[in-house]
């Protein structure tokens, strides 16, 4: 488990001594494997606004931009597909040093000068794959050194948890453990209430044993489009988590910082309504991963009246899945008793994040803070109504 220490600090004052954190950590049960920076040595880089750009007069595929950084405007030749008026991107100066050591020059490219380089986040060293540059929000300021206005100047921690220790799974977990090691105050923020729109619920029934407690949320008129904010998509990399769209992302990071696993589903794909039971014996769910399992009958599912939707505790099916054009969201947040999920993923080969959770024992009084939290997100995200 990755956590970061910007993280924790909302949570708790960490301190400034790394190696004494993680030695107290250790000897309290949860063993530091090791630890890494945020992002990898740079500097020159700045926040930069692209203020124009035209056509290279002899490379169709390349753009030559006037950038402003702010000291000066510059002419930057570009060849990435989103770079446009208007956006704020990073700009490595002459002079600046890129992760792996290079150093940008002047350049002149197929005859145009070129006085530094428009950076994507791999250029950066934060991802190992992407796609243009890298848009950051506009609100940052220009000319801002790039490792400041992202914060980038982080610790993660990369923590071997024993079974026993379910309750540090997540940064409040691990804030918790730190704050009762020093004697500090724990920040408890304030538990959000979203704001209610519409009354629409959604039919649920519980017919077995294992599950303890079930809500659940209506959001009508979510953006489909809509994409992770930054500091979201920051965060999700930081813990070592794929960026997969803003309601997933959302449910990822609820898990991640509280503890509680979640699950969401494109509400116009669910016939009648949802029942927590157990499978039939040889029942087949099509999971997340499009992976088929034919299931037991001691399996925990979440079904509709057709047909198992979920593998309760362990990993959505796939015939409910979000997609890039949901508009309606059914959020799940449930307790699971250890014993109705231990060892079930494990049988098909499955061992996800919500599973090791809940087989551990996940707080029984954290759903409804979970819920209205990626609630209060989703809305601020995707818009919609709840």
């Amino acid at each position: 488990m990755k956590i970061s220490l910007q993280s924790l600090s909302r949570w708790v004052k960490t301190g400034h001594d790394v190696p004494e954190l993680s030695h107290a950590l250790t000897m309290a049960g949860l063993e530091i494997e090791g630890q890494s920076t945020a992002a990898p040595a740079m500097s020159g880089i700045v926040v930069a606004e692209v203020l124009a750009t035209n056509k290279h007069p002899d490379a169709e595929k390349l753009s030559v931009c006037r950038v402003n950084d702010s000291h000066q405007e510059l002419q930057i030749v570009c060849g990435a597909s989103n770079v446009r008026a208007g956006i704020k991107v990073p700009l490595a100066t002459v002079g600046a040093q890129m992760p792996g050591g290079m150093q940008i020059k002047q350049a002149k490219l197929r005859g145009v000068e070129s006085f530094g380089m428009l950076c994507s986040a791999k250029e950066l060293g934060l991802v190992e794959e992407s796609q243009g540059l890298l848009e950051l929000p506009a609100d940052l300021k220009v000319g801002q050194d790039i490792v400041t206005a992202l914060s980038l100047n982080d610790t993660i921690l990369e923590i071997n948890l024993t079974p026993n220790r379910g309750d540090c799974m997540s940064v409040l977990g691990v804030a918790r453990e730190i704050a009762a090691q020093q004697g500090a105050v724990l920040k408890m923020h304030e538990q959000v209430s979203a704001p209610v729109t519409h009354d629409q619920i959604f039919p649920v029934s519980i017919t077995s044993k294992g599950c303890g407690k079930f809500l659940s949320r209506v959001i009508k008129g979510v953006h489909p489009s809509a994409c992770s904010p930054w500091w979201l998509q920051e965060y999700l990399r930081r813990a070592g988590v794929r960026s997969i769209n803003a309601i997933v992302d959302i449910t990822n990071y609820v898990m991640l910082e509280l503890g509680q696993p979640m699950h969401a589903y494109d509400l116009n794909k669910i016939n009648g309504g949802i029942v927590v039971r157990q499978a039939t014996e040889g029942e087949q769910l099509t999971l997340l991963d499009g992976k088929t399992i034919n299931l037991s009958a001691d399996v925990l599912v979440i079904a509709d009246h057709t047909r198992a939707i979920g593998f309760a505790g362990v990993m959505g099916g796939q015939e409910t899945a979000i997609s890039d054009s949901t508009t309606e969201v059914l959020l799940e947040v449930a307790y699971f008793e250890p014993d109705a999920i231990a060892g079930r993923g494990r049988r098909y080969g499955l061992v996800t994040d919500a599973s090791q959770r809940f087989e551990r024992g996940v707080d029984f009084n954290l759903q409804t803070r979970a819920i209205e939290l990626a609630t209060e997100l989703l809305l601020s995200v995707a818009q919609g109504n709840a």
